[in-house]
């Protein structure tokens, strides 16, 4: 009875006040990928508040390279996007979705940060996990965890310290030196042994000559597949390695919205594709995303740009809905030493995501840590 009273204030008031915050998380060590080396996250976190009592968190984590977007470009769009939503069921998430892209074009993790916070707000509201409430295929993710780009031999070193604190799969970062970055797959498999997962992530640096080469001569280490291992606009070569690779290839920064993965799908370009929250502009599309590729035979993984515990949440709860989301590359949080939730999150054990027992995101972000918002829209 408590919960049908709140849908029905829901649906007559709504979304109360809007709140941004900014934040700077530190990595434990520099973050090395084939375009270069991050040392922190800088994002942005969004607040709703409801007329109802309920409260949804959600986060940004804009990439200028693979987005377009900045902490200050995500404000700039928040500023735009919040007036509109007030007095908005948080609810109907798909027309809140519907108004933003009206809006605002592109722009995703902004979009991703407010679609993020209605979700936790949806789950709140019916005192259910959210994947529970969007499929609850799984009731645990494995994720990988990511290598950094380093010598071989330190990511040999690297490779090990993460299976012995129980990771089965592991992300290698590549796609600097073909000959280097074979050296770096063949010391990582030795070093591990035949048990572990090992996936390749080239973040665009090869050309399609190189990757058909270096994948051809990866494949004797047994490596699951490989991501966006050419340039995001070069579809032909995409499809060109994708023919000529022994080892499946996944799509990533190619694919930012459903039309992306629909696109790519019908140019029989990918065998795999990366879906992520800052790329798709939250969960509902990338769920749009899972579909159109289930419907291709497609299988997808969930990753993240240098989202904290709140995005990796949303992340995860996604991956455990989505029986087609097969993959989970969830780890940002991993590797950062500034922590912004106290309580609740999910923990990771044995390489596996696993949800704890409050409702929606299943957070309680840190109080002192985000108390000072930079702008308030009520």
């Amino acid at each position: 009875m408590q919960v049908a009273k709140l849908f029905v204030a829901c649906f007559k008031l709504g979304i109360q006040q809007i709140e941004i915050y900014r934040v700077n998380l530190a990595y434990k060590e520099p973050f090395r990928i084939a375009p270069g080396a991050s040392t922190e996250s800088r994002n942005i976190i969004v607040k709703i508040l409801t007329d109802y009592d309920v409260v949804g968190w959600g986060e940004a984590s804009p990439s200028e390279r693979v987005t377009g977007e900045t902490p200050e470009t995500v404000v700039k769009v928040l500023g735009k996007i919040a007036p509109k939503l007030l007095g908005k069921c948080p609810l109907r998430i798909e027309q809140d979705v519907e108004l933003m892209d009206s809006l605002v074009k592109g722009n995703p993790s902004a979009k991703a940060a407010i679609d993020i916070a209605l979700h936790d707000i949806l789950g709140k509201t019916a005192r259910k996990p959210l994947f529970m409430l969007m499929g609850g295929y799984r009731t645990e993710v494995l994720t990988d965890i990511t290598l950094s780009i380093k010598s071989p031999k330190e990511m040999a070193r690297d490779a090990v310290k993460a299976v012995k604190k129980g990771f089965k799969a592991l992300k290698v970062k590549v796609g600097v030196n073909p000959t280097e970055d074979l050296e770096r797959i063949k010391r990582i498999r030795e070093a591990v042994g035949e048990n572990i997962e090992l996936r390749i992530d080239a973040n665009q640096g090869w050309t399609p000559k190189q990757a058909v080469e270096v994948l051809n001569k990866m494949e004797k280490f047994n490596i699951e597949f490989a991501e966006q291992p050419v340039p995001a606009e070069d579809l032909k070569g995409l499809i060109e390695v994708k023919r000529n690779s022994p080892i499946p290839v996944m799509a990533d920064e190619s694919v930012h919205s459903p039309e992306d993965a629909l696109r790519l799908i019908q140019a029989e370009a990918v065998d795999l594709i990366n879906i992520k929250l800052m790329k798709s502009g939250g969960i509902l599309k990338g769920r749009k995303i899972a579909a159109i590729a289930e419907a291709a035979g497609i299988p997808c993984m969930i990753g993240c740009m240098g989202e904290s515990d709140i995005g990796i949440a949303a992340g995860t709860h996604l991956a455990a809905a989505v029986k087609n989301i097969q993959y989970a590359d969830l780890d940002s949080n991993l590797l950062q030493k500034d922590k912004l939730v106290k309580k609740g999150g999910i923990k990771v054990k044995n390489s596996m995501r696993i949800f704890p027992k409050q409702n929606g995101l299943g957070i309680k972000v840190d109080d002192k840590r985000l108390s000072n918002p930079i702008r308030i829209f009520a």
